[in-house]
């Protein structure tokens, strides 16, 4: 390939990627938390940079609760464990729950709804429903990533490397990195939350949720077609 083909493919690879609402979003948290890491609670620009990309954001969640409760309806994966399916319900339900009363919590802070007691209090259930789906989706990580190991350790015993194996692999690779994101996005919740103010500080909130957001910024990236070699 040329330069110029090996450009177009990059920007090809950069607009699939930049037009998911999803990335988009991804990138808008990036710079909240990056601005609430700078401004550590302080006033200034930093902060609202950090209020004004959190408002904008609830913009691309609208009507996003309805994901989460498609997959509370849908069935589960068969030969899934019973616990792994109640955990993995219990996150829909949460998540959805979440997602749902953020849209409310932007009518309250865009204005259109006029109870700011009552919009301050919705956005704390918000976020307590955000943290019960970080700990359920973190449980469930860690069951699948046993499930898929108890699997690849069978497969190796067997001395079986096939497709199959490297599948299992993958899957494994990738649920760990769902579970380290899953868990940090618990302290994010705590430090929004102010559970434990003297040790998640505004700046470790930052910290911590400008690396989530790094990692689901990652997570979406679009695979890289494969070059053909003449």
């Amino acid at each position: 390939m040329s330069t110029l083909d090996v450009a177009r493919a990059e920007l090809a690879l950069a607009v699939l990627y930049l037009n998911k609402a999803e990335a988009r979003d991804k990138i808008c948290r990036a710079i909240q938390y990056g601005s609430k890491f700078v401004s550590n609670g302080e006033p200034g620009t930093a902060q609202n940079v950090d209020k004004s990309t959190s408002l904008a954001r609830k913009v691309f969640r609208l009507f996003k609760f309805i994901n989460d409760l498609h997959g509370l309806i849908s069935p589960p994966v068969k030969g899934t464990p019973l616990p792994l399916i109640l955990l993995g319900k219990s996150k829909n339900a949460l998540l959805s729950t979440f997602l749902f009363l953020d849209q409310i919590v932007w009518l309250g802070r865009s204005g259109i709804y006029k109870n700011a007691e009552r919009t301050q209090l919705i956005a704390k259930i918000s976020l307590y429903c955000w943290m019960g789906s970080s700990v359920c989706t973190t449980l469930v990580e860690i069951g699948e990533i046993g499930r898929l190991s108890a699997s690849m350790k069978k497969l190796e015993k067997d001395k079986v490397w096939n497709e199959e194996y490297r599948a299992k692999l993958k899957n494994s690779n990738e649920r760990s990195l769902s579970l380290i994101k899953a868990a940090i996005d618990i302290v994010v919740a705590a430090g929004l939350l102010q559970l434990s103010p003297k040790k998640i500080t505004p700046r470790v909130t930052g910290a911590f949720g400008f690396t989530s957001s790094l990692i689901s910024c990652y997570q979406l990236l679009p695979a890289a077609p494969k070059s053909k070699t003449g």
